[in-house]
């Protein structure tokens, strides 16, 4: 393990790491070649500080007291199962701290969150060609042969 992932804790988003946060996050949509409204991204902020609409948002922070890393989780009732689920929507690292444990701290992480909160799965999804990235998924977590359809944008 790196020197990194020794030193480094994961815990939940303060205030404090606001503007951490919203760099991280604004690379993480960037990432994905997307684009989220500033309000969304404001609003997304307010409620991971305030854990309210089921959302709880994780940081990994290092030594220094640098935020390289975020996880947001969201929990939801299941049709198929009387506990909750958790949905892992977005996990990013900062691209100079991959391959530091980062990634894998947060997905841990978000298991012992889950686990808390009695849900009985945590998923997530991430694009075909992220390769580097799926290979600590395949690592963590196991393959579904689900593939995610969505509604069109309206037009």
């Amino acid at each position: 393990m790196s020197e990194v992932a020794e030193t480094m804790i994961v815990r939940a988003v303060e205030l404090s790491d606001a503007v951490a946060w919203d760099a991280l996050f604004r690379d993480y949509i960037a990432f994905y070649k997307a684009t989220v409204a500033d309000g969304v991204i404001a609003t997304t902020w307010q409620r991971l500080v305030a854990g309210s609409d089921n959302m709880h948002g994780l940081v990994a922070v290092n030594a220094d007291g640098s935020v390289i890393g975020l996880a947001h989780l969201v929990f939801h009732r299941s049709t198929w199962s009387p506990t909750w689920y958790c949905y892992l929507e977005d996990l990013y690292v900062d691209e100079t701290m991959r391959g530091s444990g980062a990634g894998r701290a947060l997905i841990a992480a978000a298991y012992g969150e889950a686990d808390k909160r009695g849900a009985t799965r945590t998923y997530w999804a991430t694009q075909t060609e992220n390769s580097v990235a799926r290979r600590l998924y395949d690592d963590v977590g196991e393959l579904t042969e689900f593939v995610q359809y969505r509604r069109p944008e309206a037009r």
